[in-house]
Protein backbone atom coordinates (compact mmCIF):
# COMPACT_ATOMS: atom_id res chain seq x y z
CA UNK A 1 0.00 0.00 0.00
CA UNK A 2 1.20 3.34 -0.84
CA UNK A 3 0.83 6.11 1.48
CA UNK A 4 0.18 10.04 0.35
CA UNK A 5 1.15 12.36 2.83
CA UNK A 6 -0.53 15.31 3.50
CA UNK A 7 1.02 18.15 5.81
CA UNK A 8 5.08 17.19 6.51
CA UNK A 9 5.03 18.34 10.13
CA UNK A 10 6.16 16.51 13.38
CA UNK A 11 3.92 13.78 12.95
CA UNK A 12 4.65 13.05 9.85
CA UNK A 13 8.41 13.09 11.02
CA UNK A 14 7.64 10.43 13.50
CA UNK A 15 5.84 8.28 10.81
CA UNK A 16 9.35 8.83 8.91
CA UNK A 17 11.28 7.27 11.66
CA UNK A 18 9.17 4.20 12.28
CA UNK A 19 9.57 3.34 8.31
CA UNK A 20 12.96 3.90 8.77
CA UNK A 21 13.20 1.34 11.84
CA UNK A 22 11.20 -1.48 10.16
CA UNK A 23 8.19 -0.26 11.96
CA UNK A 24 5.62 0.53 9.55
CA UNK A 25 4.11 -2.89 6.87
CA UNK A 26 2.98 0.26 4.63
CA UNK A 27 5.45 2.34 2.52
CA UNK A 28 5.46 6.07 2.89
CA UNK A 29 5.71 7.14 -0.65
CA UNK A 30 4.35 10.24 -1.79
CA UNK A 31 4.50 13.63 0.02
CA UNK A 32 2.14 17.41 0.00
CA UNK A 33 3.04 20.56 1.90
CA UNK A 34 2.29 24.18 1.20
CA UNK A 35 5.66 24.79 2.26
CA UNK A 36 7.57 22.56 -0.39
CA UNK A 37 10.60 22.21 1.51
CA UNK A 38 9.36 20.68 4.39
CA UNK A 39 7.96 18.13 1.59
CA UNK A 40 11.68 17.69 0.55
CA UNK A 41 12.97 16.71 3.73
CA UNK A 42 10.90 14.26 4.61
CA UNK A 43 10.37 12.32 1.20
CA UNK A 44 14.56 12.48 0.87
CA UNK A 45 14.38 10.06 4.24
CA UNK A 46 12.67 7.31 2.46
CA UNK A 47 13.36 7.98 -1.43
CA UNK A 48 10.11 8.64 -1.16
CA UNK A 49 8.35 11.45 -3.95
CA UNK A 50 7.49 15.70 -3.38
CA UNK A 51 4.31 15.88 -5.50
CA UNK A 52 3.24 19.54 -6.59
CA UNK A 53 -0.53 19.01 -6.46
CA UNK A 54 -3.50 17.58 -3.98
CA UNK A 55 -4.71 16.01 -7.65
CA UNK A 56 -1.48 14.41 -8.12
CA UNK A 57 -1.23 13.03 -4.31
CA UNK A 58 -4.81 11.55 -4.87
CA UNK A 59 -3.69 9.98 -8.54
CA UNK A 60 -0.37 8.45 -7.03
CA UNK A 61 -1.50 7.30 -3.70
CA UNK A 62 -3.52 4.36 -2.13
CA UNK A 63 -4.38 5.71 1.20
CA UNK A 64 -3.71 9.32 2.31
CA UNK A 65 -2.81 10.43 5.77
CA UNK A 66 -4.08 14.51 6.80
CA UNK A 67 -1.35 15.18 9.63
CA UNK A 68 -2.05 19.03 8.21
CA UNK A 69 -4.48 21.33 10.03
CA UNK A 70 -8.15 21.52 9.63
CA UNK A 71 -8.28 23.77 7.23
CA UNK A 72 -6.62 21.01 5.24
CA UNK A 73 -9.09 18.89 5.92
CA UNK A 74 -12.27 21.54 4.98
CA UNK A 75 -10.29 22.40 1.77
CA UNK A 76 -8.93 19.13 0.22
CA UNK A 77 -11.35 16.19 2.27
CA UNK A 78 -14.07 16.40 -0.44
CA UNK A 79 -11.61 16.17 -3.47
CA UNK A 80 -9.99 13.67 -2.22
CA UNK A 81 -13.07 11.28 -1.15
CA UNK A 82 -14.56 11.87 -4.35
CA UNK A 83 -11.93 10.34 -6.29
CA UNK A 84 -12.49 7.33 -3.79
CA UNK A 85 -9.70 7.84 -2.08
CA UNK A 86 -9.18 6.12 1.43
CA UNK A 87 -8.28 8.77 3.91
CA UNK A 88 -6.71 9.20 7.63
CA UNK A 89 -7.64 12.17 9.37
CA UNK A 90 -5.26 13.92 12.33
CA UNK A 91 -7.40 17.31 12.65
CA UNK A 92 -10.61 15.36 14.11
CA UNK A 93 -11.71 18.78 15.25
CA UNK A 94 -12.87 19.65 11.56
CA UNK A 95 -15.48 16.97 11.79
CA UNK A 96 -17.40 18.87 15.07
CA UNK A 97 -19.07 20.62 12.17
CA UNK A 98 -22.03 18.11 12.30
CA UNK A 99 -22.48 19.36 8.66
CA UNK A 100 -19.21 19.12 7.48
CA UNK A 101 -18.94 15.37 8.59
CA UNK A 102 -22.30 14.54 6.99
CA UNK A 103 -21.20 15.83 3.85
CA UNK A 104 -17.79 13.92 4.09
CA UNK A 105 -19.63 10.76 5.13
CA UNK A 106 -22.16 11.16 2.36
CA UNK A 107 -19.15 11.66 -0.22
CA UNK A 108 -16.85 8.92 0.97
CA UNK A 109 -19.94 6.53 0.42
CA UNK A 110 -21.06 7.34 -2.36
CA UNK A 111 -17.53 6.74 -3.93
CA UNK A 112 -16.83 3.52 -1.76
CA UNK A 113 -14.13 5.25 0.61
CA UNK A 114 -13.37 4.93 3.97
CA UNK A 115 -12.71 7.40 6.81
CA UNK A 116 -10.23 6.34 9.31
CA UNK A 117 -9.84 8.69 12.54
CA UNK A 118 -6.59 7.54 15.03
CA UNK A 119 -7.60 7.34 18.39
CA UNK A 120 -4.97 10.25 18.53
CA UNK A 121 -3.56 11.41 21.98
CA UNK A 122 -5.77 9.57 24.59
CA UNK A 123 -6.73 6.41 25.63
CA UNK A 124 -9.85 4.47 26.57
CA UNK A 125 -11.72 5.10 23.06
CA UNK A 126 -12.28 1.19 22.32
CA UNK A 127 -14.28 1.17 25.60
CA UNK A 128 -16.48 4.34 24.79
CA UNK A 129 -17.30 3.01 21.28
CA UNK A 130 -18.24 0.23 22.99
CA UNK A 131 -20.13 2.48 25.66
CA UNK A 132 -22.42 3.88 22.65
CA UNK A 133 -24.34 0.29 22.11
CA UNK A 134 -26.39 1.62 24.96
CA UNK A 135 -27.35 5.05 27.40
CA UNK A 136 -23.80 7.59 27.61
CA UNK A 137 -24.85 9.93 30.25
CA UNK A 138 -22.25 12.12 30.57
CA UNK A 139 -18.33 12.88 29.07
CA UNK A 140 -16.11 15.05 30.21
CA UNK A 141 -11.96 16.00 29.41
CA UNK A 142 -9.38 17.94 31.41
CA UNK A 143 -6.48 18.39 29.81
CA UNK A 144 -3.21 20.33 31.05
CA UNK A 145 -0.07 21.14 29.11
CA UNK A 146 2.96 22.97 29.89
CA UNK A 147 2.13 26.56 29.28
CA UNK A 148 4.84 27.31 26.43
CA UNK A 149 2.29 24.44 24.28
CA UNK A 150 -0.36 26.85 24.79
CA UNK A 151 1.12 29.84 24.35
CA UNK A 152 1.24 31.07 28.26
CA UNK A 153 3.80 32.47 30.60
CA UNK A 154 2.94 31.49 33.81
CA UNK A 155 5.08 31.36 37.26
CA UNK A 156 6.49 28.09 38.45
CA UNK A 157 3.78 25.71 39.45
CA UNK A 158 1.00 28.33 38.67
CA UNK A 159 -1.84 26.84 36.56
CA UNK A 160 -4.68 29.03 34.91
CA UNK A 161 -7.85 27.94 33.46
CA UNK A 162 -8.01 28.96 29.72
CA UNK A 163 -11.39 27.53 28.53
CA UNK A 164 -14.30 25.67 29.99
CA UNK A 165 -16.98 24.85 28.04
CA UNK A 166 -18.07 22.36 24.76
CA UNK A 167 -15.75 20.21 22.57
CA UNK A 168 -17.20 22.17 19.78
CA UNK A 169 -15.74 25.10 21.08
CA UNK A 170 -12.76 24.23 22.21
CA UNK A 171 -11.63 23.07 18.77
CA UNK A 172 -11.91 26.59 17.16
CA UNK A 173 -10.28 28.35 20.13
CA UNK A 174 -7.59 25.83 20.26
CA UNK A 175 -7.08 24.32 16.68
CA UNK A 176 -3.27 22.75 16.84
CA UNK A 177 -4.18 21.84 20.96
CA UNK A 178 -6.74 19.93 21.51
CA UNK A 179 -7.97 17.39 18.62
CA UNK A 180 -8.47 15.09 20.94
CA UNK A 181 -11.39 16.27 22.61
CA UNK A 182 -13.34 15.72 19.01
CA UNK A 183 -12.28 12.32 19.21
CA UNK A 184 -14.07 11.84 22.43
CA UNK A 185 -16.92 13.44 21.16
CA UNK A 186 -17.08 11.94 17.96
CA UNK A 187 -16.60 8.54 19.85
CA UNK A 188 -19.37 8.91 22.37
CA UNK A 189 -22.16 10.90 20.31
CA UNK A 190 -21.99 13.60 22.86
CA UNK A 191 -20.63 16.83 22.98
CA UNK A 192 -18.08 16.65 25.44
CA UNK A 193 -17.21 18.99 28.96
CA UNK A 194 -13.88 20.45 28.34
CA UNK A 195 -11.50 21.97 30.71
CA UNK A 196 -8.57 23.36 29.25
CA UNK A 197 -5.51 24.55 31.67
CA UNK A 198 -2.55 25.53 31.66
CA UNK A 199 0.03 24.06 34.39
CA UNK A 200 3.53 25.14 35.07
CA UNK A 201 3.70 22.23 37.39
CA UNK A 202 3.59 19.41 34.67
CA UNK A 203 6.32 18.81 31.81
CA UNK A 204 3.55 16.41 29.51
CA UNK A 205 0.47 16.96 28.26
CA UNK A 206 -1.97 15.16 29.79
CA UNK A 207 -5.80 14.13 29.29
CA UNK A 208 -8.36 12.80 31.74
CA UNK A 209 -11.61 11.41 30.50
CA UNK A 210 -14.26 10.91 32.92
CA UNK A 211 -17.26 8.62 31.01
CA UNK A 212 -20.60 7.63 33.09
CA UNK A 213 -23.53 5.57 31.09
CA UNK A 214 -25.16 2.18 31.91
CA UNK A 215 -22.30 0.11 31.41
CA UNK A 216 -20.68 1.81 34.65
CA UNK A 217 -18.11 4.59 34.67
CA UNK A 218 -14.81 5.04 32.83
CA UNK A 219 -11.85 6.95 34.21
CA UNK A 220 -8.48 7.35 32.51
CA UNK A 221 -5.31 9.79 32.60
CA UNK A 222 -3.09 9.81 29.63
CA UNK A 223 0.11 11.56 30.54
CA UNK A 224 1.82 11.80 26.58
CA UNK A 225 5.56 13.00 26.02
CA UNK A 226 5.56 16.11 23.75
CA UNK A 227 6.73 15.60 20.31
CA UNK A 228 10.72 17.26 20.21
CA UNK A 229 9.21 18.80 16.74
CA UNK A 230 6.47 20.43 18.12
CA UNK A 231 5.12 21.24 21.56
CA UNK A 232 1.51 20.98 20.73
CA UNK A 233 1.93 17.49 19.35
CA UNK A 234 1.70 14.35 21.50
CA UNK A 235 3.79 11.68 20.70
CA UNK A 236 1.37 9.19 21.00
CA UNK A 237 -0.66 10.59 18.11
CA UNK A 238 2.02 9.65 15.55
CA UNK A 239 1.96 6.21 17.29
CA UNK A 240 -2.11 6.08 17.14
CA UNK A 241 -1.43 6.76 13.01
CA UNK A 242 1.11 4.22 12.62
CA UNK A 243 -0.51 1.55 14.65
CA UNK A 244 -3.75 2.18 12.26
CA UNK A 245 -1.46 1.92 9.59
CA UNK A 246 -0.37 -1.43 10.44
CA UNK A 247 -4.06 -2.40 11.10
CA UNK A 248 -5.24 -1.83 7.92
CA UNK A 249 -2.99 -4.77 6.88
CA UNK A 250 -3.52 -6.94 9.91
CA UNK A 251 -5.35 -10.56 9.53
CA UNK A 252 -6.36 -10.49 13.08
CA UNK A 253 -7.90 -7.08 13.86
CA UNK A 254 -7.28 -6.41 18.18
CA UNK A 255 -10.12 -3.74 19.38
CA UNK A 256 -12.83 -1.90 17.19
Amino acid sequence: MKIGIMGCGSIANTLINFQLNGKLNVKLAYFYDLNKDNAIKLSKKVNGNVVNTIDELIEKSDLILESAAQGAVRNSMPQILESGTDVIIMSVGALLDSEFKNKLESIAEKNNARIYLPTGAITGIDTVNAATMDKVESVSLITRKPPLSLGVELDDSEEKILFEGKASEAVNKFPKNINVSSTLSLASGIDADVKIIADASVKNNTHEIHLKGSFGELVTITSNVSSPDNPKTSMLAAFSAASLLNKLSKTIQIGS
